[in-house]
């Protein structure tokens, strides 16, 4: 027995387009609230830079904890084959900075995350608050 074309529900539906980019940025936020960070942000410079498709904007309130967290995401990045291109920061965790090429992660001290304010300087960026 065959199904004719009446039979056969058809749809318009697309497969829609995963962003890995978007992913990445999405499990380093998440990584970074398991080590207590906070105003986590993903801002979205796709159309904005060629430089990286995402920053993820990271609160951090002692240098302890700024190291934790960086270590933390490239730790747990690396058990999914993800490295980091280049780690600046580590020595005087103020401002530590992640480059995994498509994504860049900037983990602040309150302090300097005012003073930077990366938020203001990409303001045309869409942004999605993580916590």
């Amino acid at each position: 027995m065959t199904k004719s074309d009446n039979d056969v529900k058809k749809t318009d539906v697309q497969p829609k387009e995963v962003d890995l980019g978007q992913l990445l940025a999405r499990r380093i936020a998440e990584l970074s609230l398991e080590k207590k960070c906070e105003n986590v942000k993903i801002l979205d410079l796709k159309r904005l830079t060629s430089v990286t498709d995402y920053f993820v904007i990271i609160t951090a309130d002692s240098d302890r904890k700024a190291r934790a967290a960086a270590d933390h995401i490239v730790a747990m990045l690396k058990e999914d084959d993800e490295r980091p291109l280049h780690i600046e920061g580590l020595d005087t965790p103020h401002w530590i900075l992640l480059d995994y090429v498509n994504v860049v992660v900037h983990i602040f001290m309150p302090d300097e995350r005012r003073f930077y304010d990366l938020e203001s300087l990409w303001s045309d960026a869409p942004v999605t608050m993580v916590s």
